[in-house]
């Protein structure tokens, strides 16, 4: 039988970071390789309440279809976070999606015609180059230092690039080199998004798990023309299962999103939803996120000094100062991927960098995520792949 599909589907293939985590089942393996917040801590007992609660106060309504934008209580107590990063907003600015990576995938939709060009950090997230890539775009990589975005080389390349439609970025501990823009390059970002007339995606997964000094203002807090989206998720937070996030945007374009996500799933799952907002009336999801960041900076501090005792001393490597992942560069001939292979004869697993550049290259570089394993397993993790990447190199 011979099918005959789209042609976008040329253009995508199985995600690296997906496949690896198949392997990374196995319990014997120590995994650096996703970006999974650790399981011991979800507040499974506050949700038993919170979904018994939902079920007996509202029951059938839980159980029901629900508004595409979203439950309004949970979209206006969304709002009032936002307030800390700068951004007023109120409850009509905010659609609830399935996931933040959801709006990356309706921003494509939204934005990409085959040919258009999108411009992004280099290297940027996995998950959006693969949501992009499905409606046939060209990217523009621009480099980046450990405050951001080369603003120089981004004006060269909005002022002598046609069809760009928007700017991806991920100001807050940057998946995949948790790094984190200063204000300086978020001010300028927006002053050149309004000079050439750009539209700016702000994906802000990690900003709430800063573990020292204080959050910068987002992005979205400095648009004086209402051109940037931003993107939020409940996932690193709170319960990634339950797969709530949400997009704001100003009115003309959050209805664009709106009438994209009345076409794909109708709503958000609307029992999740209610869950959400139940915990956030009844327990303090910032003191939940004060427990989350405790644990994820130890295990930061160890991860750290790890690569500093074993790792060979001639690579670069990021310090974040939170999110979930640090950036290892290789000398420029070694092959991460041929890494990864004696890595796991060694049962050690992390993400090799290539896939994070979407026009190719770069293969001497790696991803390591500290959220998910124990401290102990970092230890013993970290000097496995030291004495591997010193026999190799």
């Amino acid at each position: 039988m011979t099918i005959k599909f789209a042609k976008r589907m040329d253009n995508l293939k199985a995600s690296e970071i997906r496949e690896l985590l198949k392997l990374t089942e196995k319990p014997e393996i120590i995994s650096f390789a996703g970006g999974l917040p650790a399981p011991e801590l979800f507040p499974v007992e506050e949700m038993k309440r919170v979904a018994e609660e939902v079920l007996e106060e509202s029951g059938m309504q839980a159980l029901q279809y629900s508004p595409t934008e979203g439950y309004t209580p949970l979209r206006e107590k969304i709002a009032k976070r936002m307030e800390t990063i700068g951004i007023k907003a109120v409850a009509e600015d905010i659609l609830i999606t399935s996931g933040s990576q959801q709006g990356l995938d309706f921003t494509g939709k939204i934005f990409l015609d085959e040919g258009d060009l999108v411009v992004c950090e280099s290297p940027s997230y996995l998950g959006a180059i693969n949501a992009f890539k499905g409606y046939l775009p060209e990217f523009v990589e621009v480099t980046t230092d450990d405050e951001g975005m080369d603003m120089e080389e981004l004006e060269k390349v909005l002022s002598t690039k046609k069809k760009v439609k928007f700017i991806y970025v991920i100001p807050d501990f940057q998946n995949p080199t948790g790094k984190t823009w200063s204000v300086e390059r978020r001010k300028k970002l927006i002053e050149l998004a309004n000079k050439y007339d750009v539209p700016v995606i702000e994906d802000n997964p990690y900003g709430e798990l800063r573990f020292e000094g204080t959050r910068p203002p987002a992005v979205k807090s400095f648009d004086t023309e209402g051109r940037v989206v931003f993107l939020g998720t409940f996932s690193k937070t709170f319960c990634p299962g339950l797969r709530v996030g949400w997009t704001l945007a100003e009115k003309d374009l959050l209805e664009k999103y709106i009438f994209v996500k009345q076409g794909a799933d109708l709503q958000t799952n609307t029992m999740a939803q209610r869950e959400i907002n139940k915990f956030l009336d009844i327990y303090d999801l910032d003191q939940h996120i004060e427990k989350i960041k405790d644990v994820y900076r130890k295990r930061r501090n160890i991860m750290m000094e790890g690569i500093k005792l074993h790792f060979p001393q001639n690579l670069k490597y990021t310090y974040p100062e939170g999110g979930l992942f640090t950036w290892v560069e290789l000398p420029a001939e070694v092959d991460a991927r041929k890494v990864l292979e004696k890595a796991i004869e060694v049962n050690v697993a992390f993400v090799p960098g290539g896939s994070f550049f979407p026009n190719g290259g770069n293969e001497n570089t790696l991803r390591l995520n500290y959220s998910n394993m124990s401290e102990e397993k970092i230890q013993i993790g970290i000097e496995r792949l030291g004495r591997v990447l010193k026999e190799m190199l």
